[in-house]
């Protein structure tokens, strides 16, 4: 499915917490249950202190669903791995201000592979990395959790960057601007998606809370159900505000 035919909420799984003995089934699984958006954090041992996968299990598993790739660089430096990703079938390449000598330059390379391009801010980086790239931006990713391990706990300061964040990009789309998706990662529950949801977030990565038992009985099905009402309840609460 094409990201613009998505919800307006939408759900993607992590695969960083799904089974990888059995990688194309469990994604196959995930987006038959009712996902949208297929989240895949790579990471380099270089940027954070861990070792995931690279482009040749992308492409593997690129053949088993046509859902949209959510890549996420955890790696540094950047650039070289932007158009070995879009070819592996990356539908959006995000990265990590911190990880890029021009970031600018990084964004531009991502949509010249045909891609959708994200900006990942941390915990702790300042939203002033976003004045002078709007115009070149599709997403923005808040980590929730410090980058590199799955399993932490939501970072509550989060929603109130989330909701400045949001404040920009509405601001930037008034103004003529192109829509811009605003994800979160790390620490997303069946608990906490509608306060996540409330404080403006539109793209919800959820590892753990999703790939936390095998999809026995319709297990997938059934988390993604519930969180899925959660939106829903929150979109109901938005248009009768």
């Amino acid at each position: 499915m094409r990201a613009e035919h998505l919800p307006a909420l939408r759900i993607a799984p992590s695969i960083l917490s799904a089974d990888f003995s059995r990688l194309g089934e469990e994604v196959e699984r995930v987006i038959a249950s009712g996902a949208d958006v297929v989240h895949l954090d790579i990471m380099d041992n270089h940027y954070v202190p861990n070792l995931t996968f690279g482009p040749m299990v992308c492409k593997a598993i690129r053949r088993r669903t046509a859902a949209p790739f959510d890549v996420h660089l955890m790696v540094k430096p950047v650039d070289a791995l932007i158009p070995i990703f879009a070819d592996a079938g990356a539908d959006i390449i995000s990265f990590h201000p911190e990880a890029s000598e021009h970031i600018d330059r990084s964004l531009a390379l991502i949509r010249e592979k045909g891609c959708r391009a994200g900006l990942v801010l941390n915990p702790a980086t300042p939203l002033h990395v976003l004045d002078h790239v709007m115009s070149r931006l599709d997403l923005i990713l808040l980590m929730s959790v410090n980058p590199g391990f799955g399993g932490q706990a939501f970072i509550p300061e989060t929603l109130n960057k989330a909701r400045a964040v949001r404040a920009r990009i509405d601001a930037h789309v008034a103004a003529g601007g192109q829509p811009i998706w605003l994800e979160i990662d790390g620490g997303v529950k069946l608990d906490n998606i509608a306060e996540i949801a409330a404080a403006g977030i539109d793209t919800f990565v959820a590892g753990s809370a999703i790939f936390g038992a095998p999809d026995e009985d319709g297990y997938y099905r059934r988390v993604v159900g519930a969180l899925r009402r959660e939106l829903d309840s929150t979109q109901a609460h938005r248009r009768a505000a």
